[in-house]
């Protein structure tokens, strides 16, 4: 039976979310949520300035709407790199935080599926249609977990 998730008020899968509170360190520096990291590696090289405001954005919904700000340049390479950089947040987080990743091992073989109504290409989308892609790696990140 298909895990749906979204928001972080989701008892058991609410951690599955880039918005929950489960913090770790990467490239140096430490994240206070998936969201941060995701949203701010899109001005890494073209704007530090607005990269430091992203990492220390006091909420997760703060730091996706200034990245989703398009007054600052994005990197060039973003479309091309974006689900590698989500993956590495995602398993970074999982690596981190034991909690959630017996959480997530414990899904077993299941699909998991970002219930996203607006998102067609992280989520769902309304109407199922999407390409899940948060999802689809969640589940490799669970597959990475399990071998090691």
């Amino acid at each position: 039976m298909p895990i749906y998730f979204y928001s972080t008020r989701t008892q058991t899968y609410g951690c599955f979310s880039n918005f929950s509170r489960h913090g770790f360190e990467l490239d140096e520096l430490w994240w206070v949520t998936s969201e941060h990291y995701f949203q701010a590696q899109k001005f890494v090289d073209t704007d530090p300035a607005w990269f430091d405001k992203i990492h220390s954005a006091k909420t997760p919904k703060e730091a996706a709407k200034m990245g989703r700000n398009r007054s600052h340049p994005l990197r060039s390479d973003w479309e091309q790199v974006k689900d590698e950089i989500m993956k590495r947040a995602v398993l970074q987080k999982f690596k981190t935080n034991a909690n959630i990743r017996e959480i997530l091992l414990a899904t077993g073989d299941e699909l998991i599926v970002e219930n996203a109504p607006h998102d067609y290409y992280w989520g769902c989308g309304k109407d199922g249609s999407g390409k899940n892609r948060l999802g689809e790696i969640l589940m490799a990140v669970r597959e990475i977990l399990r071998s090691s």
